[in-house]
Protein backbone atom coordinates (compact mmCIF):
# COMPACT_ATOMS: atom_id res chain seq x y z
CA UNK A 1 0.00 0.00 0.00
CA UNK A 2 1.22 3.47 -0.89
CA UNK A 3 -0.53 6.39 0.78
CA UNK A 4 -0.58 9.58 -1.29
CA UNK A 5 -1.01 12.94 0.43
CA UNK A 6 -2.56 15.33 -2.10
CA UNK A 7 -3.22 19.03 -1.60
CA UNK A 8 -6.97 19.42 -2.02
CA UNK A 9 -8.89 22.66 -2.32
CA UNK A 10 -8.98 23.31 1.43
CA UNK A 11 -7.88 19.97 2.93
CA UNK A 12 -5.41 17.13 2.50
CA UNK A 13 -6.66 14.28 0.33
CA UNK A 14 -5.52 10.77 1.33
CA UNK A 15 -5.49 8.21 -1.47
CA UNK A 16 -4.34 4.66 -0.70
CA UNK A 17 -2.94 2.92 -3.77
CA UNK A 18 -2.94 -0.85 -4.19
CA UNK A 19 -1.94 -2.82 -7.31
CA UNK A 20 -5.55 -3.53 -8.26
CA UNK A 21 -7.63 -0.85 -6.50
CA UNK A 22 -7.67 2.59 -4.91
CA UNK A 23 -9.14 3.75 -1.60
CA UNK A 24 -10.07 7.37 -0.94
CA UNK A 25 -9.96 7.97 2.81
CA UNK A 26 -12.44 10.83 2.69
CA UNK A 27 -15.04 12.34 0.38
CA UNK A 28 -13.18 15.59 -0.45
CA UNK A 29 -14.71 18.77 -1.84
CA UNK A 30 -16.77 18.70 -5.00
CA UNK A 31 -14.18 21.08 -6.45
CA UNK A 32 -11.47 18.41 -5.97
CA UNK A 33 -12.91 15.95 -8.50
CA UNK A 34 -11.10 17.12 -11.64
CA UNK A 35 -7.78 17.39 -9.80
CA UNK A 36 -8.23 13.92 -8.29
CA UNK A 37 -9.04 12.45 -11.69
CA UNK A 38 -5.92 14.06 -13.15
CA UNK A 39 -3.78 12.65 -10.33
CA UNK A 40 -5.13 9.12 -10.80
CA UNK A 41 -5.07 9.04 -14.60
CA UNK A 42 -1.95 11.12 -15.31
CA UNK A 43 0.32 10.93 -12.25
CA UNK A 44 -0.45 7.33 -11.29
CA UNK A 45 -1.28 6.24 -14.85
CA UNK A 46 -4.30 4.36 -13.55
CA UNK A 47 -7.89 4.10 -14.70
CA UNK A 48 -10.25 6.44 -12.85
CA UNK A 49 -12.45 3.35 -12.41
CA UNK A 50 -9.74 1.82 -10.18
CA UNK A 51 -11.25 3.95 -7.42
CA UNK A 52 -13.04 1.22 -5.47
CA UNK A 53 -14.14 2.78 -2.18
CA UNK A 54 -14.68 6.29 -0.82
CA UNK A 55 -15.12 6.75 2.93
CA UNK A 56 -17.09 9.74 4.18
CA UNK A 57 -15.81 10.50 7.67
CA UNK A 58 -18.56 13.08 8.24
CA UNK A 59 -20.90 15.22 6.18
CA UNK A 60 -19.05 18.54 5.93
CA UNK A 61 -18.31 19.97 2.44
CA UNK A 62 -14.60 19.04 2.42
CA UNK A 63 -15.28 15.46 3.57
CA UNK A 64 -18.45 14.48 1.72
CA UNK A 65 -18.68 16.95 -1.15
CA UNK A 66 -17.30 14.71 -3.92
CA UNK A 67 -18.45 11.28 -2.73
CA UNK A 68 -21.73 10.91 -4.59
CA UNK A 69 -20.36 12.41 -7.82
CA UNK A 70 -17.33 10.10 -7.68
CA UNK A 71 -19.67 7.13 -7.29
CA UNK A 72 -21.52 8.17 -10.44
CA UNK A 73 -18.29 8.75 -12.39
CA UNK A 74 -16.33 5.64 -11.36
CA UNK A 75 -18.80 3.11 -10.01
CA UNK A 76 -17.02 3.11 -6.64
CA UNK A 77 -18.83 2.33 -3.39
CA UNK A 78 -19.33 4.83 -0.57
CA UNK A 79 -18.92 3.98 3.11
CA UNK A 80 -19.97 6.05 6.11
CA UNK A 81 -20.70 5.63 9.81
CA UNK A 82 -23.58 3.41 10.85
CA UNK A 83 -25.67 6.20 12.36
CA UNK A 84 -29.41 6.50 11.84
CA UNK A 85 -30.85 9.36 9.84
CA UNK A 86 -29.19 12.16 7.94
CA UNK A 87 -26.90 14.72 9.54
CA UNK A 88 -28.55 17.57 7.67
CA UNK A 89 -32.18 16.71 8.44
CA UNK A 90 -35.17 19.04 8.69
CA UNK A 91 -35.21 22.79 8.17
CA UNK A 92 -32.46 23.37 10.74
CA UNK A 93 -30.29 20.82 8.96
CA UNK A 94 -30.75 22.45 5.57
CA UNK A 95 -29.81 25.83 7.04
CA UNK A 96 -26.74 24.28 8.65
CA UNK A 97 -25.81 22.69 5.31
CA UNK A 98 -25.84 26.14 3.69
CA UNK A 99 -23.87 27.60 6.59
CA UNK A 100 -21.21 24.88 6.27
CA UNK A 101 -20.84 25.53 2.54
CA UNK A 102 -20.43 29.25 3.22
CA UNK A 103 -17.87 28.45 5.93
CA UNK A 104 -15.92 26.29 3.45
CA UNK A 105 -15.98 29.16 0.94
CA UNK A 106 -14.69 31.52 3.65
CA UNK A 107 -11.84 29.11 4.45
CA UNK A 108 -10.95 28.91 0.75
CA UNK A 109 -10.88 32.70 0.53
CA UNK A 110 -8.64 32.91 3.61
CA UNK A 111 -6.31 30.40 1.94
CA UNK A 112 -6.39 32.55 -1.23
CA UNK A 113 -7.83 29.69 -3.26
CA UNK A 114 -9.88 30.30 -6.42
CA UNK A 115 -13.66 30.42 -6.22
CA UNK A 116 -14.89 26.95 -7.11
CA UNK A 117 -18.14 25.05 -6.74
CA UNK A 118 -18.71 23.63 -3.23
CA UNK A 119 -22.34 22.63 -3.70
CA UNK A 120 -23.25 19.01 -2.88
CA UNK A 121 -26.33 17.16 -1.69
CA UNK A 122 -27.15 17.41 1.99
CA UNK A 123 -28.29 13.77 1.92
CA UNK A 124 -26.03 10.73 1.55
CA UNK A 125 -27.08 7.14 0.99
CA UNK A 126 -24.04 5.00 1.79
CA UNK A 127 -23.43 1.60 0.22
CA UNK A 128 -21.77 0.44 3.44
CA UNK A 129 -22.51 1.55 7.00
CA UNK A 130 -19.54 1.02 9.28
CA UNK A 131 -19.61 0.20 12.98
CA UNK A 132 -16.81 0.99 15.41
CA UNK A 133 -13.93 -1.46 14.85
CA UNK A 134 -15.26 -2.73 11.51
CA UNK A 135 -12.88 -3.43 8.63
CA UNK A 136 -13.33 -1.44 5.45
CA UNK A 137 -14.97 -3.57 2.73
CA UNK A 138 -12.22 -4.82 0.43
CA UNK A 139 -9.50 -3.17 2.54
CA UNK A 140 -9.19 -5.37 5.63
CA UNK A 141 -6.02 -3.72 6.93
CA UNK A 142 -8.03 -0.54 7.52
CA UNK A 143 -10.42 -0.33 10.50
CA UNK A 144 -13.10 2.29 11.08
CA UNK A 145 -13.14 3.96 14.49
CA UNK A 146 -16.14 5.89 15.79
CA UNK A 147 -14.70 9.23 16.93
CA UNK A 148 -17.78 11.36 17.38
CA UNK A 149 -18.00 14.83 18.84
CA UNK A 150 -17.41 17.16 15.91
CA UNK A 151 -20.68 15.66 14.61
CA UNK A 152 -22.69 12.58 15.56
CA UNK A 153 -21.11 10.35 12.89
CA UNK A 154 -17.38 11.08 12.71
CA UNK A 155 -15.05 8.27 11.68
CA UNK A 156 -11.29 7.86 11.96
CA UNK A 157 -9.47 5.24 9.90
CA UNK A 158 -6.78 3.07 11.50
CA UNK A 159 -4.20 1.44 9.23
CA UNK A 160 -3.22 -1.59 11.30
CA UNK A 161 0.14 -2.57 9.70
CA UNK A 162 1.63 0.92 10.12
CA UNK A 163 -0.40 1.90 13.22
CA UNK A 164 -1.22 5.22 11.60
CA UNK A 165 -4.63 6.84 12.05
CA UNK A 166 -6.39 9.29 9.77
CA UNK A 167 -8.47 11.34 12.21
CA UNK A 168 -10.15 13.70 9.70
CA UNK A 169 -11.28 16.77 11.72
CA UNK A 170 -10.94 15.31 15.20
CA UNK A 171 -7.83 17.48 15.59
CA UNK A 172 -6.91 20.60 13.65
CA UNK A 173 -3.45 22.11 13.35
CA UNK A 174 -3.27 25.91 13.15
CA UNK A 175 0.02 27.82 13.36
CA UNK A 176 1.80 24.68 14.60
CA UNK A 177 -0.68 24.25 17.45
CA UNK A 178 -3.25 21.48 17.88
CA UNK A 179 -6.77 22.68 18.57
CA UNK A 180 -10.29 21.20 18.59
CA UNK A 181 -12.36 21.69 15.44
CA UNK A 182 -15.39 23.90 15.00
CA UNK A 183 -18.15 23.01 15.55
CA UNK A 184 -18.28 20.53 18.41
CA UNK A 185 -21.84 19.34 18.93
CA UNK A 186 -21.09 16.64 21.51
CA UNK A 187 -18.34 17.70 23.96
CA UNK A 188 -18.40 14.51 26.04
CA UNK A 189 -18.16 12.31 22.97
CA UNK A 190 -15.37 14.51 21.66
CA UNK A 191 -13.25 14.06 24.76
CA UNK A 192 -13.92 10.31 24.72
CA UNK A 193 -12.79 10.20 21.09
CA UNK A 194 -9.55 11.98 21.92
CA UNK A 195 -8.89 9.47 24.70
CA UNK A 196 -9.59 6.61 22.27
CA UNK A 197 -6.89 7.87 19.89
CA UNK A 198 -4.44 8.52 22.72
CA UNK A 199 -4.91 4.99 24.07
CA UNK A 200 -4.11 3.52 20.63
CA UNK A 201 -0.61 5.02 20.87
CA UNK A 202 -0.45 5.46 17.10
CA UNK A 203 2.84 5.74 15.25
CA UNK A 204 1.46 8.96 13.80
CA UNK A 205 -1.87 10.61 13.10
CA UNK A 206 -2.95 12.18 9.83
CA UNK A 207 -5.06 15.33 9.89
CA UNK A 208 -7.31 16.60 7.15
CA UNK A 209 -6.02 20.05 8.07
CA UNK A 210 -2.40 19.79 9.16
CA UNK A 211 -0.84 16.74 7.52
CA UNK A 212 0.86 13.80 9.23
CA UNK A 213 1.97 14.57 12.78
CA UNK A 214 3.15 12.89 15.96
CA UNK A 215 1.69 14.76 18.94
CA UNK A 216 3.48 14.49 22.26
CA UNK A 217 1.80 13.68 25.56
CA UNK A 218 1.95 17.41 26.30
CA UNK A 219 0.20 18.16 22.99
CA UNK A 220 -2.61 15.74 23.81
CA UNK A 221 -3.06 17.13 27.31
CA UNK A 222 -3.13 20.67 25.97
CA UNK A 223 -5.73 19.62 23.41
CA UNK A 224 -7.86 18.03 26.14
CA UNK A 225 -7.61 21.23 28.15
CA UNK A 226 -9.01 23.17 25.18
CA UNK A 227 -11.86 20.73 24.58
CA UNK A 228 -15.13 22.54 25.37
CA UNK A 229 -17.43 21.48 28.18
CA UNK A 230 -20.53 22.75 26.36
CA UNK A 231 -21.37 22.50 22.65
CA UNK A 232 -19.71 24.99 20.29
CA UNK A 233 -22.09 25.24 17.36
CA UNK A 234 -23.17 27.65 14.64
CA UNK A 235 -26.29 28.79 16.48
CA UNK A 236 -24.51 29.28 19.80
CA UNK A 237 -21.85 31.37 18.04
CA UNK A 238 -24.51 33.51 16.36
CA UNK A 239 -26.38 34.02 19.65
CA UNK A 240 -23.14 34.96 21.40
CA UNK A 241 -22.43 37.65 18.82
CA UNK A 242 -25.99 38.95 18.76
CA UNK A 243 -26.24 39.32 22.54
CA UNK A 244 -22.66 40.48 23.19
CA UNK A 245 -23.58 44.22 22.97
CA UNK A 246 -26.39 43.72 25.52
CA UNK A 247 -24.01 41.98 27.92
CA UNK A 248 -21.68 44.98 27.75
CA UNK A 249 -24.57 47.33 28.50
CA UNK A 250 -25.61 45.28 31.55
CA UNK A 251 -22.03 45.22 32.82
Amino acid sequence: MKLHHIDGHIQTILLAEYPDRLLLLDGCCRSDISMLKHFITKTLQRSFNDLTLVVVTHMHPDHAGAADKLRKLTGCKVAAANVRGQWYSGIDGRLMHLADILLAKWVAKRMKKPRLNFWYSSQLIADYKLDDGEQLPGFSEWVALATQGHTDRDLSLHHLPSNKVYVADLIVKVKNKFIPPFPIFYPNRYRASLHKIIELKPQSIILAHGGEVTPTEHDYQHLLSLAPKIPKTHWRSVKSRLFKPFKKIRN
